[in-house]
């Protein structure tokens, strides 16, 4: 089940961040960006909480700010629903488009959101802290 979630859950988000992530964001990190009201939150539950998608909409475009699935619950199609449900909400908010960062080295992330219709739209070079790369990736909406 994919629902809304809001400031109060950042802990419970940045557990599952940290789960994911190498390098994970707090959960003060996450409350504040729940400070700016163009900023939509869902979560996956099954039944606990195990993904989650942050994202933003304004000016007509959507943009992903991280999608985290904890590694026990990937390949069940968890981390797809929430980009689909995140582009359905960005569509609600106005958006024609939706964007995102992803590593150029994370090759299942490019094969999930390829499959969900995004495309290359351009590179960031040494954007990620480490030096990687970032392919930014959009998608026309609605899906």
């Amino acid at each position: 089940m994919i629902e809304a979630a809001d400031k109060p859950a950042a802990s419970r988000l940045a557990a599952l961040h940290a789960a994911a992530f190498e390098r994970p964001w707090s959960a003060e990190e996450i409350e504040k960006l729940f400070d700016n009201q163009a900023l939509f939150a869902l979560v996956c539950r099954a039944p606990e909480p195990v993904g989650f998608i942050l994202a933003w909409a304004a000016a007509g475009e959507a943009e992903v700010l991280t999608l985290a699935v904890a590694p026990e619950a990937r390949r069940q199609g968890r981390g797809g629903a929430l980009v689909v449900a995140a582009c359905a909400a960005a569509v609600v908010r106005g958006a024609g488009a939706i964007y995102l960062e992803v590593a150029e080295d994370n090759f299942a992330a490019h094969a999930l959101y390829a499959k969900l219709g995004f495309t290359e739209a351009g590179r960031r070079a040494g954007y990620y802290g480490d030096g990687a790369s970032a392919v930014v990736m959009r998608r026309t909406l609605p899906m």
